[in-house]
C-alpha cells in the first residue's frame, strides 16, 4: 500500500493531536496535515491537491454543520472524507453517510477504531458505526440541489446564511462586489429559490440536527 496524505480538519489542538498520533502508528500514513477552520481547509488543499484523505470535524469555526462536507464532495469528489464528531446520533451518521462522507468516527471512540477506520477507508472500504436511522429523501433532495452550485457558489452561499450583505461578502472572499451579485443570482436559479432566506434555509437544513425540510421552489 502506498503512503497516503492525510489532512485531519479539526478545531480542537489537542484532539487533532491524538488523532495525528494514531495515524503515525500503525497505520500506512506517509505525511499528515492540519487545519482548524473551514477557510483553512480550502486554502491547504489548493496549495496540497494530491491530499489521499481528509478527516473532517462538523463544527469548526466558518462550518455549517455538513456544509464542508458538501462543498469537499462537490469541489474533490475524489478525496474520500472520514467525519469525526462528538455528536454520534444515528440521525447524524446517517446525513454523513447521505452527504458523501465513507466513513464516521465519535470522538469518544478509542485509537484503535481510528486506525481501522482510516485503514478500512485507504483499501477502498467504508466504515461507519451500526446505523438506525433511515435513509431521508429530504436529505437526498438537499444535497441533488446543493451539487448544482460551483465551489465559488457554495462559499458565497453559506456567506448569504450568515447574513452577510453582498458588499460584505466581496470583502470576505476577495471578490468585486458585482461579481457576487452574479454568483447570487445564479444560486438563487440554480437552487430554485425566489429570495436569500430561502436559500439561507437551505444551508440551515445542513446542521448536524437541522430541520431536513426544504423550501418548495416558489414558495
Amino acid at each position: 500500500m502506498n503512503l497516503a496524505k492525510v489532512l485531519v480538519a479539526d478545531d480542537h489542538p489537542l484532539f487533532r493531536a491524538a488523532v495525528l498520533h494514531a495515524l503515525r502508528d500503525g497505520v500506512a500514513v506517509g505525511q499528515t496535515l492540519e487545519v482548524a477552520s473551514a477557510s483553512a481547509l480550502t486554502q491547504v488543499l489548493d496549495e496540497h491537491p494530491e491530499v489521499d484523505l481528509v478527516l473532517l470535524d462538523l463544527s469548526m469555526p466558518g462550518a455549517r454543520g455538513f456544509s464542508s462536507l458538501v462543498w469537499l464532495r462537490g469541489e474533490r469528489p475524489d478525496i474520500p472524507v472520514i467525519i469525526i464528531s462528538s455528536n454520534d446520533h444515528p440521525r447524524v451518521i446517517r446525513r454523513a453517510q447521505q452527504f458523501g462522507a465513507v466513513g464516521f468516527i465519535p470522538k469518544s471512540a478509542p485509537v484503535e477504531a481510528i486506525r481501522n477506520a482510516v485503514t478500512a477507508v485507504m483499501a477502498g472500504d467504508t466504515c461507519f458505526p451500526p446505523l438506525a436511522a433511515e435513509r431521508s429523501e429530504r436529505d437526498a433532495l438537499l444535497a441533488a440541489r446543493l451539487a448544482r452550485l460551483t465551489p465559488q457558489q457554495f462559499r458565497v452561499l453559506v456567506c448569504v446564511a450568515d447574513g452577510l450583505l453582498n458588499k460584505q461578502i466581496a470583502y470576505e472572499l476577495g471578490l468585486a462586489e458585482n461579481t457576487v451579485k452574479v454568483h447570487v443570482t445564479a444560486i438563487l436559479k440554480k437552487l430554485e429559490c425566489n429570495s436569500r432566506t430561502q436559500a439561507a434555509l437551505l444551508v440551515k437544513a445542513l446542521e448536524p440536527e437541522g430541520d431536513p425540510g426544504l423550501p418548495d421552489a416558489g414558495a
